[in-house]
């Protein structure tokens, strides 16, 4: 009997014979190499005034370039993947990431150096195409674990970002950066020409361009209205314009979609419980995940005068966030085998519920460094938890031929939920201030309600994850491994 047509794998064009932990490794190295990209640059972000002859405002294009590139590029990238195949595409955006960091290194003006930070940025659907490769190469038994080492990637490479290029920047030229992404980029991409095998895909389907221009010009607006609305004023002109233009164009994007045979995004696949409630509590959990890490750097270089500061410098207020990585790369395992034995509906609130008791802690407990470090550790474990779970639900419900841009949609959404975090930290931080040595610095109620809110934003996530629909799930003979087996997902 065959396959469910949502459970058929692409039929290899050769056996495959790479070695199933080999393949989890290489994909996730290159995961975690476009996900560095996200904070590589905050640490340096004081300094590109004065480095590129800009002012502050100008400067901060240096992140808001690599989140448009990002999510106009991701579910563009995803629709490629399904037409062309998945390797194929994914050597592109680590091509791109190549060009992008070369371009930044070699920069002397604002105008390259944004340039090459929006060409880094189109590399950002690597994390979902490395997810929906797995499910094309792995049996049934080996992809609920390979998926969440692959999604948790995501959050491990911003985690490690700020550490890394602190230590990068203080001890070396701030060149050196971005050299090192080219380099990382380059041996990611290798790796998978050596490892990855190749497929035999036809080449079928046609792509919308009307689509991917609605989408985009959607994109644009609303990050550029989220990332750039602190400066220009939340209630300015250009800000709510911004808002109002992206409204406009998801509308009319929506009613194209739902009119054409071959749309860029399946939207009425994506509107499915399961998917659409996935999608959702993504972007609560991308809002949680830096949230933290915002705060708490900012915290710890406050200066201790102040009474409520650490007065540490950069470099090791960026080395005290990398537990949280470390906790999302061993919860993974953890993520997976709770999603192979409850489901992973149920990960997902545990996840979530981890959160949600990490940012309550730390609303309660911040005086101390040791209770900055517990809650950074247990943020990272609850989004490990999270992000493993995730690529599941999306892949338990959508057609195989779907994944890279169902999968893409899902770090968009993620990518969505950093961004905000990012504009209302900022906002939090900003509305409440006090004087310490003559200048404005956020006070202390200020970084309370920053952890209250991502307290709140884990709860949301977890009432969201309640409603994702649970039914039984068959995996067959070919998938298992063996004879049926019946997983009931809760």
């Amino acid at each position: 009997m065959g396959l469910p047509a949502q459970h058929q794998a692409v039929a290899p064009e050769e056996p495959v014979t790479t070695p199933p932990r080999t393949l989890i490794a290489v994909l996730a190295l290159a995961g975690i190499t476009v996900s560095l990209q996200q904070t590589f640059v905050i640490p340096l972000l004081p300094h590109l005034p004065a480095l590129l002859h800009t002012t502050p405002g100008k400067a901060s294009w240096a992140v808001t370039a690599t989140l448009i590139a990002g999510a106009v590029s991701i579910p563009i990238a995803g629709r490629l993947a399904d037409m062309w195949g998945k390797r194929r595409v994914l050597l592109c955006c680590l091509s791109l990431l190549i060009t992008g960091s070369a371009v930044t290194a070699l920069s002397t003006s604002l105008g390259w150096f944004v340039t090459g930070r929006a060409l880094q940025g189109t590399a950002a659907g690597v994390v979902s195409l490395g997810i929906s490769l797995l499910r094309d190469h792995l049996p049934a038994r080996r992809l609920a674990s390979a998926t969440s080492v692959m999604s948790t990637s995501l959050g491990v490479g911003a985690s490690l970002g700020i550490p890394l290029s602190a230590l990068l920047a203080q001890y070396t030229d701030w060149r050196v950066l971005f050299w090192t992404a080219a380099g990382l980029a380059t041996a990611a991409g290798v790796l998978v020409l050596l490892v990855v095998p190749r497929t035999s895909r036809p080449r079928d389907g046609r792509f919308d361009p009307l689509g991917a221009l609605l989408l985009s010009g959607a994109l644009v607006c609303l990050f550029l209205a989220v990332s750039q609305g602190g400066g220009w004023g939340w209630t300015s002109g250009l800000t709510l314009g911004s808002f109002a233009g992206a409204a406009t164009l998801l509308v009319l994007f929506g009613a194209w979609e739902l009119r054409i045979p071959q749309p860029l995004i399946d939207l009425r696949v994506s509107r499915r419980p399961q998917v659409l409630l996935t999608n959702t509590a993504s972007v609560v959990f991308g809002f949680a995940m830096l949230a933290n890490s915002l705060a708490f750097t900012q915290l710890l270089q406050m200066p201790a005068t102040a009474g409520y500061g650490f007065g540490e410098s950069m470099l090791v207020a960026g080395l005290l966030q990398a537990p949280g990585g470390v906790c999302m790369i061993a919860m993974s395992p953890v993520s997976a085998r709770m999603t192979t034995r409850l489901g992973p509906k149920v990960t997902l609130m545990a996840g979530a519920l981890v959160l949600a008791c990490s940012y309550g802690f730390a609303a309660l407990w911040h005086a101390q460094l040791w209770q900055l470090l517990v809650c950074t550790a247990l943020v990272g474990s609850g989004i490990g938890l999270a992000y493993g779970a995730m690529p599941s639900l999306v892949m338990d419900a959508v057609p195989a031929g779907q994944t890279a841009a169902a999968n893409g949609l899902n770090n968009l959404c993620r990518s969505l939920g950093t961004s905000t975090a990012g504009a209302v930290t900022g906002l939090l931080l900003a509305a409440g201030t006090t004087t310490v040595s003559g200048r404005a610095v956020p006070a202390p109620a200020a970084f309370t309600t920053v952890l209250l809110a991502g307290a709140a934003a884990a709860l949301l996530a977890l009432v969201v994850a309640a409603f994702i629909p649970g039914r039984p799930r068959v995996l067959t003979a070919a998938r298992a491994g063996g004879r049926p087996v019946r997983r009931r997902t809760v």
